[in-house]
């Protein structure tokens, strides 16, 4: 596996916990289509939202922040993949939809700093 592949899915992996911890519960990770891939999917204790989440790894801030990947177009298309999942999952009813970011700052040989932006866009 190629060390960015690597570091994505360790910034996943620690996302996924970090949602957990703020009382989230993760329903899918990874879930792919022919359309795209959303990284997590989640709920809220209630069950009334459904979280679809963005993560974004990074070792360094030479390319940007891990927020900037995110442009309009990637959020276009983590909208549409949201309906997808919704209807391929069955939900009949139509839950509140909430679009979050979480960047992972991750140095080399250093402690990973994550951040999490709820209602991102």
């Amino acid at each position: 596996m190629a060390a960015k592949d690597e570091l994505g899915r360790r910034g996943e992996e620690l996302a996924a916990r970090h949602l957990e911890e703020t009382g989230l519960r993760v329903l899918d990770r990874n879930w792919r289509c022919t359309e795209g891939e959303l990284d997590i999917v989640a709920t809220d204790q209630a069950a009334t939202t459904v979280v679809f989440c963005e993560v974004k790894t990074r070792s360094g801030v030479g390319f940007g922040s891990p927020f900037e990947a995110v442009t309009q177009g990637k959020r276009r298309k983590l909208r549409r993949l949201g309906l997808l999942w919704l209807s391929q999952n069955r939900v009949t009813a139509f839950p509140t939809m909430r679009f979050d970011v979480i960047g992972v700052l991750w140095p080399a040989g250093q402690s990973p700093r994550i951040e999490h932006r709820e209602q991102a866009f």
